[in-house]
């Protein structure tokens, strides 16, 4: 798996929560149990990137920081090929769909099942999963794991 140090950014990260091709640069903080997928890439080459423990960095997504402001994720799921750009928060609990951007200066509150951006599709299993839109109730807690219940590891 490509990792890369910069001078002194050094990223800490359990290795076997890196899939062999996604690329982590300089300044990333992994938390345990957490699980980054393949063509993600995380650009701390310029300034600080921590994710939170048991969090999905799914596949194809794009985190990045500056040296001014930070890129905090919390224990949480970042979809499919999304965008999460410096100054973002996105806290414990909450979703970025699939293919979503979270901007600059974007915070996301804590332990809220939000989401931003597409696909809508997904939206009513997430945000309503026991309401009318998704059809049924399991009484089920929502948990998001970074794969560890499915037993995903990469090392």
């Amino acid at each position: 798996m490509p990792v890369y140090a910069l001078g002194d950014r050094v990223p800490t990260i359990h290795p076997e929560a890196i899939h062999p091709d996604a690329v982590v640069i300089g300044s990333v903080i992994i938390g345990t149990e957490s699980s980054v997928r393949p063509t993600a890439v995380l650009r701390g080459d310029s300034g600080r990137i921590e994710i939170g423990e048991r969090t999905s960095i799914q596949d194809g997504t794009i985190v990045h920081t500056t040296e001014q402001w930070a890129t905090v994720i919390g224990s949480c799921l970042i979809g499919f090929g999304s965008v999460v750009l410096n100054r973002a928060v996105v806290r414990t609990g909450s979703v970025v769909a699939a293919q979503a951007p979270a901007g600059p200066g974007v915070d996301r509150t804590h332990g809220a099942l939000t989401r931003m951006g597409l696909p809508d599709m997904v939206t009513p299993l997430v945000v309503c999963p026991a309401g009318e839109q998704s059809g049924y109730s399991t009484g089920a807690e929502f948990v998001v794991d970074g794969g560890v219940t499915a037993g995903v590891r990469y090392a």
